[in-house]
């Protein structure tokens, strides 16, 4: 089972819902390149609110993602300051349980 998590919640910039979209899809790639990352989504909350959760089987795993090509190209466009209306919050979740899939 997976026990470790991250959750970040991210905002839009007015005009940008459809650009923060299509960033996140575009992480897909990267993602399955990352072993250690057991399941990645991006998530739409709101007309401008998006999110990442994703899951990991230990600190190393989820280590390596803060590490890795996604956390530089999300890290790249806040730097830039085009798509995000504010620096979002990374949150370390533990998981306490899971219904796996088949």
């Amino acid at each position: 089972m997976a026990q470790f998590a991250l959750y970040v919640p991210l905002e839009a910039k007015p005009g940008k819902e459809q650009e923060v979209a299509d960033f996140l899809t575009s992480a897909v790639p990267l993602v399955n390149a990352e072993p250690g990352t057991k399941t990645w989504y991006a998530i739409q909350e709101g007309a401008s609110s998006f999110a990442i959760f994703d899951t990991f089987d230990d600190e190393a795993g989820r280590d390596a993602h803060l590490n890795g090509k996604v956390a530089a190209a999300l890290m790249e466009q806040i730097k830039a300051a085009n798509l995000f209306a504010n620096v979002p919050e990374i949150h370390k979740l533990g998981i306490i349980a899971e219904k796996p899939s088949p």
